[in-house]
């Protein structure tokens, strides 16, 4: 039987795994930073399945491909599905009506609905609520990826992949920008803080000119802030202006956030093609599956299938990148 080494253990690599397996595939897992963890940039996700929020500044691709994400995950760790909660200050007002243009699958609400969905937001008069999205936590969603895995006899080897490997599946991101040349990486901040004095139940998002904020609860008063959007390879630290403008943006929406407690700060690299779109390439003995750029969580599952599609059966999904391949 064919063994399927799979390289790298973030949610590309565990999600292409996952679905191999899910279909009788034997596999392999090689990662020499050993588990997932914060070494990985899908550890810092904010874990949003919003393929139509996404859809907002993003190709027809996220909208249709994320969709499926919802049920994908729903199978395999727990999924919130609260919908998303999109809001903006009465001077940015403009820029809901514009996300509005650029997206569908919401509902308008205004002041009263939305104290309804969420009693500790202030001052919004209006708002697009969009019902089917979904979250989940994306740690946790690793983790039980993991230990599905090993359940399914799933070897994890905590080195280097040999060099002359059989029918590799190469899902480093930005490792493997030495044989991926049009890979570039793009720098994403978060935070993760603690607001006892704040409930949310859902995802909301801040429209702002400068930066527009998501804020995700975690559970027991936890929620991570995201996230920065720069085109830049330093992954070294996060800038004042961008922690200064993701706390202003928390406080905006209640200022019990000022009292919050920062519990983390992540800085990393999202591996992104030009056109922001993941891809399947076919080059020599290796098939490389990469460039999820923001979309980790939301376009992992059809990343997967499309590389278990085509290892398997042969089957060219949208994604196989054929003038490379």
């Amino acid at each position: 039987m064919t063994v399927w080494p799979v390289i790298g253990s973030g949610v590309a690599g565990l999600a292409v795994a996952s679905e191999l397996v899910s279909r009788g595939a034997k596999v392999q897992v090689f990662d020499p930073a050993g588990p997932p963890g914060p070494h990985g940039c899908s550890w810092w996700a904010g874990g949003m399945l919003a393929p139509w929020c996404e859809y907002e500044n993003a190709e027809e691709p996220v909208l249709r491909l994320g969709q499926a994400a919802l049920d994908w995950w729903a199978a395999r760790t727990p999924v919130e599905q609260q919908g998303t909660l999109v809001v903006a200050n009465p001077r940015d007002l403009p820029d809901l009506r514009r996300f509005a243009r650029r997206t569908e699958g919401y509902s308008e609400v205004t002041q009263p609905e939305i104290a309804q969905l969420e009693p500790d937001l202030h001052g919004f008069a209006k708002g697009l609520y969009f019902t089917n999205e979904a979250h989940l936590d994306p740690r946790r969603a690793l983790r039980d990826l993991y230990g599905q895995l090993l359940d399914h006899g799933v070897e994890f080897h905590r080195k280097l992949a040999p060099s002359r490997l059989e029918n590799a599946i190469d899902c480093r991101g930005l490792h493997a920008r030495e044989v991926l040349h049009d890979l570039r990486g793009v720098k994403g901040e978060m935070l993760v803080i603690r607001c006892p004095d704040v409930t949310l139940a859902r995802p909301v998002r801040l429209l702002h000119p400068r930066m527009p904020l998501y804020i995700v609860p975690r559970g027991d008063g936890v929620y991570m802030l995201g996230a920065t959007m720069i085109e830049s390879e330093d992954s070294s630290r996060i800038t004042a202006r961008s922690m200064l403008e993701l706390l202003s943006a928390a406080y905006a929406l209640n200022p019990a956030f000022g009292e919050a407690e920062v519990l983390e700060i992540g800085v990393d690299l999202r591996p992104a093609f030009p056109d922001n779109l993941p891809r399947i390439r076919r080059l020599g003995r290796t098939i490389y599956a990469n460039g999820l750029y923001r979309h980790g969580y939301l376009l992992a599952p059809a990343l997967a299938q499309g590389v278990a599609d085509l290892v398997l059966d042969n089957k060219h999904s949208e994604m196989v990148d054929e003038d490379r391949a």
